[in-house]
C-alpha cells in the first residue's frame, strides 16, 4: 500500500513538472498567433494559461487583440473590457480596445476610451497617437491638427507625427494655390549692354493631394539675359509605402536661356531608423545639350532640429563635377513653421539659377553662398515663406561677382 501511495504521488509529481506553466502557454500562444498565424490555437493556450492564471493581464489583453484579428468583436471586447475594470490604468487594454474599434470605423466609441485612458497616461504618446487618427477619421481636423501640432512641438523628430500633421492638412484641404517671385541681382552683368540687369521669376500653381500623393501643376515667367519666356512644370510626390516616397517632376519651355528647355528629374525618400532619411534620384537638364545629375543625400531630426547634407554629381568628359549643399532647419510651430540656413558650393539642379551653371557647353560654372529663410503657417490655411541669399557666382571661367537672391511666396490651402 505504502508503494502504491509513493508512486501515485511520484507520478502527480511528474505530471506537474511536465505540464507547462501560464508563462510557456503565453510563449507558445504568441508563437501560434504571430508565426503560424494560428488564431484558433493561440486561443486555446490563452485560455489554458488564464485558468492558472486568471488576473494575468498581458494574457487576457493578448487573447482580446486575438479574438479581434479573428472577428470575434464581441468577446474581443468582453476580455478587454475585464481587464480595464480590474486595472482601469492599463495602458495596453486601452491601446488594444481603441485599435478594435477604430478598425470597425466605430470611432465615437474609439475616441471614448482614448479620453478615458489619457486620463490615467496624458503623456503616452501611442494612445495621442490614436487619439490624432481618430479625430482624423471623425473629421475633427481643427483638434486633430492642434493635438498633433502640440506633440510635434515636444518631440520635432517624431517622423510618424509630422507625416500626421501634413495628412491632416491635406484631408481638411486638398487644394492649394500659390503665387512666388525671385529677384537674382548681380554687381556685374553677362554682356555689357545687360550690366546690373537683374533676373526675375514669377510663378503661380496649384497643388491637389490625393490618396497616392500630392500633385503640382505650376507656371513660371522669367526674364534672364534681356529675354522672356514661359515654363510648365509638373511635380508629384507619390507613397510607394510606409517609410518610402517619391519625387517626380518634368518641365518644358520655349527658351532655352531663360528656363531648360526640357527637364525631368526623380528621387526616392527612404525613412531610416533614429530619426534619418535618405535621398537618391537624378535630374535631367536640356539647355543646347543634355546634362545629366545625381544627388544623395542624408538627413536626420534632433529635438527642434533638421541637420541634412547633400551631394550633387555631373559627369562629364574628363571629369566628374560636384557641389555640396548642408541644411540646418529649426522648428519652431508645427510642419510649416520653420527658419532655416543653407550652406552651399555649387549650384543645385534645383536652384533657380541652375541656368548659370549648366548652359555654358560642358564648363559647370560654380558659386559658394549662404541662403538664409522661414516659412509661417497663419491660421493653418495661409502659408507664407521668406529666403534670401548672398552667393560668389563664377559667371565665366575664372571670373567671378556677387549675386543677391529673394524670394517670397504664399499659399492658401482650401
Amino acid at each position: 500500500m505504502l508503494a502504491f501511495i509513493v508512486c501515485a504521488a511520484f507520478s502527480t509529481t511528474l505530471h506537474a513538472q511536465n505540464e507547462p506553466n501560464s508563462d510557456d502557454l503565453f510563449t507558445m500562444a504568441r508563437q501560434a498567433a504571430f508565426d503560424k498565424k494560428d488564431y484558433n490555437q493561440a486561443i486555446a493556450l490563452s485560455r489554458r494559461a488564464l485558468a492558472k492564471s486568471p488576473d494575468y493581464s498581458d494574457i487576457r489583453v493578448f487573447l482580446g487583440r486575438v479574438y479581434t484579428w479573428s472577428g470575434k468583436l464581441d468577446s474581443a471586447r468582453t476580455e478587454i473590457r475585464q481587464v480595464i475594470l480590474r486595472h482601469p490604468d492599463n495602458e495596453d487594454a486601452y491601446v488594444a480596445i481603441i485599435d478594435l474599434e477604430y478598425w470597425n470605423d466605430n470611432n465615437t466609441a474609439a475616441l471614448g476610451y482614448c479620453e478615458q485612458a489619457l486620463t490615467y497616461n496624458p503623456g503616452s504618446r501611442s494612445l495621442l497617437v490614436r487619439k490624432i487618427k481618430v479625430l482624423k477619421a471623425e473629421k475633427k481636423f481643427i483638434e486633430a491638427y492642434r493635438l498633433a501640432t502640440d506633440v510635434l512641438q515636444k518631440n520635432p523628430a517624431d517622423d510618424e507625427i509630422r507625416t500626421l500633421v501634413l495628412d491632416i492638412n491635406d484631408a481638411a484641404s486638398r487644394n492649394k494655390v500659390g503665387m512666388g517671385y525671385n529677384l537674382s541681382w548681380f554687381d556685374r552683368g553677362f554682356p555689357d549692354h545687360l550690366h546690373n540687369s537683374p533676373w526675375h521669376i514669377l510663378s503661380l500653381d496649384y497643388t491637389r493631394s490625393t490618396s497616392l500623393g500630392s500633385v503640382n501643376g505650376r507656371v513660371n515667367y522669367g526674364t534672364r539675359f534681356g529675354n522672356k519666356a514661359f515654363q510648365f512644370e509638373l511635380d508629384a510626390y507619390p507613397r510607394i509605402c510606409k517609410g518610402l516616397y517619391a519625387y517626380v517632376n518634368l518641365g518644358l519651355s520655349d527658351t532655352s536661356s531663360v528656363f531648360p528647355r526640357f527637364r525631368a528629374g526623380g528621387s526616392l525618400y527612404k525613412a531610416l531608423p533614429y530619426s534619418f532619411e535618405a535621398e537618391l534620384g537624378f535630374r535631367h537638364l536640356r539647355f543646347a545639350s543634355s546634362t545629366w545629375i545625381y544627388v544623395g543625400g542624408i538627413s536626420k531630426y534632433y529635438k527642434n532640429y533638421l541637420f541634412g547634407g547633400r551631394v550633387t554629381l555631373v559627369p562629364g568628359a574628363n571629369k566628374v563635377s560636384h557641389s555640396y549643399t548642408g541644411i540646418i532647419r529649426y522648428y519652431y510651430g508645427g510642419a510649416d513653421d520653420y527658419a532655416y540656413l543653407n550652406l552651399g558650393y555649387g549650384i543645385s539642379p534645383d536652384e533657380t539659377n541652375s541656368v548659370l551653371a549648366y548652359n555654358n557647353g560642358g564648363y559647370k560654372l560654380v558659386s559658394k553662398g549662404l541662403t538664409a529663410g522661414f516659412k509661417k503657417s497663419i491660421r493653418k490655411v495661409n502659408i507664407i515663406s521668406f529666403s534670401t541669399s548672398l552667393s560668389q557666382q563664377e559667371y565665366k571661367p575664372l571670373e567671378k561677382g556677387l549675386v543677391l537672391d529673394c524670394s517670397l511666396s504664399f499659399q492658401r490651402r482650401f
